[in-house]
This record gives C-alpha cells, sequence and structure tokens, in this order.
C-alpha cells in the first residue's frame, strides 16, 4: 500500500480535542499550501458519526468558510441537535486558530425496511486494466477513458472506476466523501477548449464553495465502485456538478453535488492554461 493510503487511513481515525464537544484531525502530507478539501469531507463524516452511534449517516452538506492550514490540526466541534427513534441531525464546525475552516449540516438514518426501486442508466462493463489511471491525491487504483487534463473540448460528463484497497466497511462513507471532492471541477471545464483541471493557479481560478452528498445504500470501497458524474452549469464564476456511486452490478449506493468558484479571466494564453496544480487541491 502507498504512503498516502496509509497517511489517509491515520487521518480518518479522529482523536480528542481537548474538550467534550471538539475532537481533532491531523491533515494530509501533501506538497500544498491549502489542506485539501476531499480530508475536510471526510473527517465531517468521521466526526458526525461519532455523535449518535446507532443511525448511518444518510446525507451531509459541506460549506467551506475559508481555506485550511496544512501546519495545524482542525478541530471538529459536533453539536447534537435531535436524535429520535428513526433520525437524527447533528451539526458540525471545522476550525483551526484563524477561524471557522468548513461547517456541515448531517443527517443520520436507523436502518428501516420498505420497497427498493432505482430509476438509472445501466453500468456499462468494468473497463480493463489498461484503462488505469493515476492520479495524486486518489491512492487506490483509477480506471478511466476520458482524460480530464485534455485541453480539447467534450462534452461535460466524467465516470472513473475505482477500488481502494481492503479496508473496514465503516471507514466508507468518508473515504467515498474524499474521493468526490477531485474531479467535478475539471468535468465543468471539459466543454472549454484550451482549460483543464491543471489550470487552476495560472489559466484559471477555482475552490469549492459548498460540497453535498447522499448515502443511500450500505457499500464498500474495497468492491468496484462508478462515479458517474456531469456538469449542467457553469456560470456567474460558479460552476456545478453532480454525480452518482453506483456498484458493478448497477446498484445505486450514492449520490453527490457540489458547488465551486471558478474565476477564468477574459484573456490568456494557451500557454498559461496548460500549467499549474490541481483544481481540486486548491482552496
Amino acid at each position: 500500500m502507498s504512503e498516502l493510503w496509509n497517511d489517509l487511513v491515520t487521518c480518518l481515525t479522529l482523536s480528542p480535542g481537548g474538550s467534550d464537544t471538539a475532537i481533532e484531525g491531523r491533515n494530509l502530507s501533501l506538497p500544498y499550501h491549502r489542506v485539501f478539501g476531499g480530508q475536510v469531507l471526510g473527517q465531517v463524516v468521521r466526526a458526525a458519526g461519532t455523535a449518535v452511534s446507532d443511525k448511518a449517516i444518510k446525507s451531509v452538506h459541506v460549506v467551506f468558510v475559508r481555506e485550511g492550514r496544512t501546519d495545524e490540526p482542525i478541530r471538529y466541534r459536533v453539536h447534537r441537535h435531535h436524535a429520535g427513534r428513526s433520525f437524527a441531525t447533528v451539526s458540525v464546525v471545522a476550525e483551526q486558530s484563524g477561524g471557522v475552516v468548513a461547517t456541515a449540516s448531517v443527517s443520520l438514518h436507523a436502518e428501516e425496511h420498505g420497497p427498493h426501486r432505482q430509476t438509472v442508466d445501466p453500468v456499462p462493463a468494468l473497463l480493463s486494466a489498461e484503462h488505469k489511471v493515476q492520479w495524486n491525491l486518489l491512492p487506490w487504483e483509477i480506471r478511466a477513458t476520458v482524460d480530464l487534463d485534455d485541453l480539447g473540448s467534450a462534452p461535460p460528463e466524467f465516470e472513473f472506476w475505482m477500488r481502494t484497497p481492503d479496508v473496514a466497511p465503516d471507514l466508507a462513507p468518508a473515504l467515498l466523501a474524499y474521493a468526490t471532492d477531485l474531479t467535478l471541477i475539471g468535468t465543468a471545464l471539459l466543454p472549454l477548449e484550451g482549460y483543464a483541471q491543471t489550470g487552476n493557479g495560472t489559466a484559471f481560478v477555482s475552490a469549492v464553495t459548498s460540497h453535498t452528498l447522499w448515502f443511500h445504500r450500505p457499500f464498500r470501497t474495497d468492491d468496484w465502485l462508478l462515479l458517474r458524474q456531469h456538469s449542467p452549469l457553469l456560470a456567474h464564476a460558479r460552476a456545478f456538478g453532480r454525480g452518482d456511486v453506483l456498484t458493478e452490478d448497477g446498484t445505486l449506493v450514492a449520490s453527490y453535488a457540489q458547488e465551486a468558484m471558478v474565476r477564468i479571466p477574459e484573456q490568456g494564453s494557451r500557454a498559461q492554461r496548460s500549467g499549474g496544480t490541481s483544481a481540486a487541491a486548491a482552496r
């Protein structure tokens, strides 16, 4: 297993933060000056789960307030607003000495039985190993046919397969939350010729402003998952994208949506557009 994978699993193991309502998460060791938003998403999911032990997270909505500093752990203050027989509601505030980094509203639900129905497009066959790709921030196997770093023009649709190393099932929601933060900005940029997610900081400036996940059914990340996403809108310096998560047999297990600031200057050379850091890594 890679060093980043071990680091991520460790970061998702939160520790007491010095008060009855706070727990603490360390930061990933990444070559960036800001905390990766996917780390905050994963840690928020883990923090919320500590508040209500008899229910599973149903949905989480995170608003990113300011960039996190990598040289200081993040403290998560958890407040349980309600815990009934079926549903519970929790809020989480992520903060550092400089102020609030993110806020989150989380809903939890006890397991219930009822009818099952879903209406989604069929899942294609799992891509073969020749379609393996490597993304610096995802320390597990990824397969895709579309290159998000291509400077050409394409529809704002993107899907990829992912499978983590063997891991405890209780980490699955946090790991998936982490993964969903990476590629929606790149998906929104696909129709713009000459722009790609690697141009953040040179051709454009981007930062995620809010992110929402819904967990529909239990799943494992060490089984193959298809993340299928599209971006219907890029306007007023904001991009919006959404996606579904499906198992290899076509079961819909989660959905997600994201809004991000994407500021593209009116003029810029093609040379400028091709450099920079990952869009998802900038906050």
